[in-house]
């Protein structure tokens, strides 16, 4: 007697990716509630079972739902912005202050249901997602109908949704608390990288991850740069050091591992950590290749991810599937690597297992979720078909399938797109609402684009916003001359540095209007040794706010940070019109004239190579009082050293003539 269950899918080519890489040409799968009650051959199926609602799948391949192993869903709202850019200028120059000023739990939502729109329709029906407001992501994603191993990003520093990790780790905890059991959310802890953590933050993020045994996100080693800064810092690669601060106790889905050796995949092997391979968002940001038919000889489960839409920039995992078969092929010069059906496994049941749900999902067997998708078998890009070799079933899956192809998807035992009608989402909706919201994020981005201060203040935390500074310059025929200053009776040498200076100036439009100067300072010793290295950027305009005299001049609008990237970044995030180079050994001393704090600078300009000695005097002031009394001051040090009027400098170092 036939047992009746929800739905019957009939006909057509099951490829169920089970361990056994089972095949039934003209079979049939039975969904009862959520999970497969049979799947084989279609005679064997319709005589155990019976339904109101048969699927026809003759001409079409029934597969499991693919899993996209890493995503930021949300960041579909933030796709194309800033394309053609290194992955540090991407992220620190454009999203990231893009996200402070728009990411809200309402963008969360917004753009994870576009997210999932699009993941349906490319037959994906699980994804791992690392982004902030989660639980909005989570609510997003259950209402889709789809299945999420969603992770709360934890950084050292604030984000959209916490002033502070600590505030970051409590909603974790409340995330987690409030969605695990949900029969589609398995909540997560992300701590987004090492580089943006530290040994802290990690170590409370696994003790979390292992206290509600959830999985922990993270990206791991998806640059060389970002490998080369852990070796310098700690003397160890990415994977050693995360092993040695015991990241790796935890159920860790490291994505991308783009530049790791066979040691580390040993010893994420060992660890039982999984991995998320990129292929398009490492290709586009030029990052490299991930190793990954090294990874599974090393027995490392890895799976395939689109990473989020903003560096992809699509969410289309039949792309990805294809890249990551052709990429190991090149990667190792042999095309016998990665084979077609190993490339599927890794976005079903290994994608699966890397999310570590390999227990409910991933292939088609019985007692496993029917998350589950048809595919039609033959359209024209997929024509002729030869049926040689049994594993030309997966070539034509991996090498000539498109996302466009996917007819039906279901997740869950819950239909959630019927002849490519999506059931659970509204499209036109959502597409709308996305529209209003780039016009706002494209008047920003104009408006930052078009102020050279804009943009510094995206990236940096300024240390002062504005300063004012009273100072004055000349040319020095003679060295011996400053000690009349330094050896007066009024003069007390607070402190004494020796630098080599080198500027990188960044103008921006022919008057030269703003600059923004980088500057590392080499600090020398007595030998002539550098003894420490300090790079700092400010930000000025060349004029002057008011004349005391003809020698000393007030100069206002600086603005100064520390420089935490090489200059190579702030060159390509900038894009000035015109850059100039200053190089100069400078003598400095800190002195007390008259009870008040001054800088005394004596600079031999080495590039552009100026003639001579060059003498700055220097005071910061804070109101227009204090500036004309240190402007006297300053007057009076001139008589003392014995300066003219026909000394006086008012040009900078980079605007002289070589012969001054």
């Amino acid at each position: 007697m036939q047992k009746s269950v929800d739905t019957l899918l009939v006909g057509g080519v099951v490829v169920t990716m089970n361990k056994q890489f089972d095949v039934f040409y003209d079979g049939a799968v039975a969904i009862d509630g959520d999970s497969i009650v049979a799947v084989g051959a279609r005679e064997d199926v319709l005589a155990a079972y019976s339904s109101d609602n048969v699927v026809d799948c003759d001409g079409k391949y029934v597969l499991p739902g693919l899993v996209n192993a890493h995503t930021h869903a949300p960041m579909t709202l933030l796709r194309g912005i800033a394309d053609d850019l290194r992955l540090d200028v991407w992220l620190l120059g454009y999203m990231m202050p893009t996200e402070r000023e728009f990411v809200t739990p309402e963008f969360c939502r917004l753009g994870t249901k576009i997210a999932c729109a699009e993941m349906i329709r490319s037959g994906v029906t699980a994804f791992a997602d690392m982004y902030y407001f989660e639980a909005e992501v989570a609510a997003a994603t259950a209402e889709a109908g789809m299945r999420g191993v969603l992770g709360e990003s934890i950084l050292k520093f604030p984000t959209p949704d916490s002033t502070s990790y600590d505030e970051g780790l409590a909603y974790t905890r409340q995330f987690i608390e409030d969605w695990k059991g949900h029969p589609l959310i398995t909540p997560a802890v992300a701590p987004h990288a090492p580089y943006t953590n530290t040994d802290e933050t990690l170590r409370l993020c696994t003790e979390l991850a292992l206290e509600y045994d959830v999985p922990l996100l993270t990206h791991i080693a998806e640059t060389a740069q970002e490998v080369q800064d852990m070796i310098d810092e700690t003397g160890m690669r990415v994977v050693e050091r995360m092993d040695q601060v015991s990241l790796f106790h935890a159920k860790v889905l490291c994505a991308h591992c783009v530049h790791i050796k066979p040691f580390e995949m040993r010893v994420l092997a060992e660890r039982k950590a999984t991995a998320a391979h990129c292929p398009s968002s490492n290709l586009k940001l030029a990052s490299g290749i991930a190793p990954v038919s090294d990874m599974l000889k090393s027995k490392m489960t890895v799976g395939i991810g689109t990473d989020g839409p903003a560096s992809n920039n699509d969410l289309d995992m039949f792309t990805e599937i294809h890249l990551a078969a052709l990429l190991a092929k090149t990667q190792a010069n042999d095309p016998t690597v990665l084979p077609a059906r190993q490339a599927l496994l890794m976005a079903t049941r290994m994608g699966a297992e890397a999310l570590f749900l390999g227990d409910i999902t991933g292939s088609l067997e019985v007692g496993k979720r029917a998350d589950m998708i048809v595919i039609d078998a033959h359209p024209i890009h997929n024509m002729p078909q030869f049926d040689r070799d049994p594993n030309n079933i997966y070539s034509r899956i991996v090498y000539a399938a498109k996302s466009t192809d996917v007819r039906h998807v279901w997740c869950n035992g819950q239909i959630l797109m019927r002849d490519r009608e999506l059931l659970t989402l509204d499209e036109p909706a959502l597409i709308a609402e996305a529209r209003a919201l780039a016009l706002k994020i494209d008047a920003f981005l104009r408006t930052r684009e078009g102020s050279v201060l804009s943009k510094l203040v995206a990236i940096v935390e300024l240390d002062q916003a504005e300063t004012f500074e009273v100072q004055f310059k000349a040319k020095l025929s003679d060295e011996t001359v400053l000690d009349r200053l330094l050896t007066h009776p009024q003069v007390s040498i607070q402190l004494f540095n020796h630098y080599r200076q080198y500027d990188s100036y960044f103008l921006f439009d022919d008057e030269g209007d703003e600059r923004v100067r980088y500057r590392e300072d080499d600090k020398l010793n007595e030998k002539g040794e550098v003894e420490s290295v300090r790079t700092r950027l400010t930000y000025s305009v060349p004029t002057y706010e008011r004349a005391f005299d003809s020698a000393v001049l007030l100069f206002r609008s600086k603005f100064i940070a520390d420089a935490t990237r090489p200059l190579r970044f702030y060159r390509e995030y900038f894009q000035p019109k015109e850059e100039r180079q200053l190089e100069k050994d400078r003598r400095r001393w800190h002195i007390l004239f008259q009870d008040v704090l001054f800088y005394v600078n004596l600079d031999r300009v080495i590039k552009p190579e100026l003639d001579g000695l060059f003498i700055e005097l220097k005071s910061r002031t804070y109101s227009m009082k204090d500036a004309e009394k240190k402007a006297r001051q300053i007057q009076t040090m001139l008589t003392i050293l014995g300066i003219t009027p026909e000394d006086v400098l008012h040009d900078h170092y980079i605007e002289m003539d070589k012969v001054v």
